[in-house]
C-alpha cells in the first residue's frame, strides 16, 4: 500500500511541477534559457544554464552507454554469437567489445534525430512510446506467467523504516528522478499552438506513466528472481540478456528479446533527445547564439558525452556518480527560484522584449546584469542539503550526520520549498523592477510591434509570426 501511495503521490507532484514549470512556455513561448533571465539577470542567467548543460552532458554520456547496451542485446538476439563475442579490450578499459560496437551503432541512430526540428518530434515520440509500452507489458506478462504471480520479493520484502518516512522518501526519490527534467519543461511547451494544450497531458500522463512503470519494474524484478534465480536484476536491459541465456538462445526467446530490445533502444533515443539534446542545444545557443544553434549545441553535447567515457564512470567512479545523482541539491533550488519569481512575484507578467535586450535599458539587467535575489534564494535552498550530500557520498554513518542525511533524502522537497520561500520573501521586501508590466512583442514581416495585453491574455501567434519572433530573438540575443 505504501509503495502505491509513494508512486501515485510522486507522480501527481511531478505532474503539477511540470505544469508549473511549463506555464511560461505555454503563455509567453519562451524556454528555460530565456526564462531564467528575469530571475537571475541577463548575465546572471548563465549560471543556471551552465549547471543544466553540465548535468545534461554527463547524463547523456551514461544514457548513450545504456543505449549501446540495449543495441548490443538487440543485435545479440539476431546474431546469437554476438551476445558472447570475445572481448578484445583490456580489462582496465571497463568496456566490452560488444558494448562498444553497440554504442557506436546507437550513436549512428541518434545523430540524425538531432536534425529533426523539435516541433516535428511528436510522431516519432508517439511511436517510441508504443514500442516501449509493448516491451514493458511483454516482459511483465512473461514474468507473471512463468512465476505464477508477482514473485516472493513483491509481497515479503521486510521494511526497517516507518511507513510515513518510507512514503516521504519514496516520493522525493521519484521527484529526484523525474523532477529535474521538469525544470526545462518550457523548452517544449513553448511550441504549443494553443493555450493549455500541454496541461492536461502533463497532469494525467505523469502520474499514470510514473506509477505504472514503477509497479511493472517491481513486479518484473521480483518475478524474474524467482524464475532465473541468482542476483536481483533491476536493469531491464541486463534482464533481457539473461532471459536469452536462460533459454539457451532458443528461437522463441530470441524473438521476444529482439522485440523487447527495440522498445528499449527507442526509449533511450527518445530520452536523449527530449531531456538532453534539444534542451542542451537551446542552452548552448543561449550562451553563444552567434556561433551555436540547437543542432550544433546538440552535437557538442554528444561529443562531450562520449569524451566523459561513461563506461569508466559507471564502473569505477562511485563517488562521482553519487555526486551526480545528488545534483538535485542544485536543480531543486533552481526550480524553486524560477517558480516563485514567475508565479508569485511577477504573477505571469513579463516584458518579453527586455528578455532579449542585453544592456542596461532592459528592466531585467538589474545591477551589471545580475539579479542578486536569485543567488541568495538559491544558496538558501542549497546549503541545508550539502552536509547530507557529503555524508551520503562518503558513507559517513556517525550520529552527527544522520539527521543531515535524512534531510538530504528529501532533497527536492526541501530545496524547492526553501528557495521558493526565500525568493518570495526578499522580492516582497526588495521588489525587483518591472513588476506588473506585461508587454509581449510580435514581429510581422520584419517589423516589430509591441502591444499591451490584459492580464491573463496570451498572444495568438501563427507559425509565421513565431518564426519572426525566433529570428528577432536570435539577433537581439547577441547583444548579451
Amino acid at each position: 500500500m505504501a509503495n502505491k501511495m509513494t508512486k501515485a503521490g510522486g507522480g501527481i507532484i511531478t505532474g503539477l511541477l511540470a505544469v508549473a514549470c511549463g506555464w511560461m512556455g505555454e503563455k509567453h513561448h519562451i524556454g528555460f534559457t530565456v526564462a531564467s533571465r528575469f530571475s537571475w539577470g541577463m548575465r546572471g542567467s548563465y549560471f543556471p544554464v551552465i549547471i543544466r548543460i553540465f548535468v545534461a552532458c554527463m547524463w547523456f554520456g551514461m544514457q548513450s552507454y545504456w543505449g549501446g547496451q540495449a543495441t548490443r542485446v538487440l543485435i545479440g538476439a539476431i546474431i546469437p554469437g554476438f551476445a558472447h563475442m570475445k572481448n578484445f579490450f583490456a580489462e582496465s578499459s571497463h568496456i566490452l567489445t560488444k558494448d562498444f560496437i553497440g554504442m557506436v551503432i546507437w550513436y549512428a541512430a541518434f545523430i540524425p534525430l538531432v536534425l529533426i526540428p523539435p516541433e516535428r518530434l511528436q510522431i516519432p515520440f508517439a511511436i517510441s512510446f508504443m514500442l516501449f509500452a509493448g516491451s514493458c507489458f511483454g516482459i511483465l506478462i512473461w514474468a507473471v506467467v512463468n512465476a505464477n504471480g508477482a514473485g516472493e520479493m513483491f509481497s515479503h520484502t521486510p521494511t526497517t523504516i516507518s511507513v510515513g518516512w518510507g512514503v516521504m522518501y519514496g516520493i522525493t526519490a521519484i521527484m529526484g528522478a523525474w523532477g529535474a527534467g521538469t525544470l526545462g519543461q518550457s523548452d517544449w511547451t513553448r511550441y504549443a499552438n494553443r493555450r493549455l494544450a500541454p496541461t492536461l497531458s502533463q497532469l494525467v500522463a505523469a502520474p499514470i506513466t510514473i506509477t505504472v512503470t514503477a509497479v511493472i519494474g517491481i513486479v518484473v524484478t521480483s518475478a524474474a528472481k524467482d524464475i532465473l534465480g541468482g542476483d536481483v536484476i533491476w536493469n531491464p536491459i541486463y534482464l533481457l540478456a539473461d532471459i536469452q541465456d536462460y533459454y539457451h538462445s532458443s528461437p522463441r526467446s530470441r524473438a521476444g528479446v529482439f522485440f523487447a530490445s527495440v522498445g528499449m533502444v527507442s526509449t533511450q533515443l527518445s530520452i536523449s533527445v527530449v531531456l538532453n539534446s534539444v534542451s542542451t542545444g537551446m542552452d548552448m545557443a543561449g550562451l553563444c547564439p552567434k556561433y551555436i544553434n540547437i543542432i550544433r549545441g546538440s552535437y557538442i553535447m554528444a561529443a562531450i558525452g562520449i569524451l566523459t567515457q561513461p563506461w569508466q564512470l559507471l564502473s569505477t567512479a562511485t563517488k562521482f556518480l553519487s555526486v551526480l545523482s545528488g545534483f538535485g541539491v542544485f536543480m531543486a533550488p533552481l526550480t524553486g527560484v524560477l517558480l516563485a519569481d514567475y508565479h508569485l512575484v511577477r504573477r505571469h507578467k513579463l516584458k518579453l522584449k527586455d528578455l532579449y535586450t542585453g544592456n542596461p535599458s532592459s528592466i531585467y539587467w538589474y545591477h551589471r546584469g545580475l539579479n542578486w535575489r536569485g543567488p541568495v534564494a538559491f544558496v538558501a535552498g542549497m546549503w541545508p542539503l550539502l552536509p547530507g550530500l557529503a555524508g551520503s557520498v562518503n558513507s559517513w554513518t556517525t550520529p552527527a550526520f544522520s539527521g543531515w542525511i535524512k534531510l538530504y533524502n528529501l532533497t527536492f522537497i526541501v530545496g524547492i520549498a526553501m528557495s521558493f520561500t526565500v525568493m518570495t520573501a526578499i522580492s516582497y521586501i526588495f521588489p525587483p523592477p518591472g513588476l506588473g508590466i506585461d508587454e509581449p512583442f510580435v514581429v510581422v514581416d520584419g517589423f516589430e510591434e509591441t502591444t499591451g495585453m490584459e492580464s491573463g491574455e496570451s498572444p495568438s501567434l501563427s507559425g509565421s509570426v513565431v518564426g519572426g519572433i525566433e529570428k528577432h530573438a536570435k539577433s537581439v540575443e547577441m547583444q548579451v
